[in-house]
């Protein structure tokens, strides 16, 4: 199991889970993104530099991903790729995304855009709480303890 972030707006909170979580489990953990990134030194833990562009990042996730892999991402477009291609997808607040779900989520975000776009103010997502990190450390866990052992 290797584990790619999108790594651009993953929260730094996130990402200290998952650094602590490398170690601990042994787990590769890549953090993909269109700026340089500082990263522990790690033989875990590593990251890849993509151009800038639009979607260039969550493109390099897709073309990497195994299906035994996990993404963290809250780029729903990118999760349900992720899902396509039977690999699986954490939000960064702990929410697994799922075939029977990410469709949901898909339609969600497209209806949400559209009010957008109309030019209906609609409020971003919330600051991460400590219930947020605590349900995706949780989740981690959970996927981390099913993992294929090494």
């Amino acid at each position: 199991m290797r584990i790619w972030v999108d790594a651009d707006a993953c929260p730094a909170a996130v990402k200290e889970i998952l650094f602590r979580a490398a170690e601990r489990c042994e787990v590769e953990v890549v953090l993909v993104a269109n700026q340089p990134l500082r990263v522990p030194p790690s033989r875990f833990v590593r990251s890849i530099q993509v151009e800038r562009g639009f979607d260039v990042a969550d493109n390099r996730i897709a073309k990497e991903i195994a299906p035994e892999d996990l993404a963290i991402t809250a780029d729903v477009p990118l999760a349900a790729l992720v899902v396509e291609r039977g690999a699986q997808a954490l939000h960064p607040r702990g929410e697994l995304y799922t075939a029977a779900n990410v469709r949901e989520h898909l339609t969600m975000r497209d209806f949400m855009t559209g009010l957008r776009d109309s030019g209906v103010q609609t409020a971003g997502p919330a600051r991460m709480s400590q219930s947020d990190r605590q349900a995706f450390a949780n989740q981690l866990d959970r996927l981390l303890a099913r993992r294929a052992p090494q």
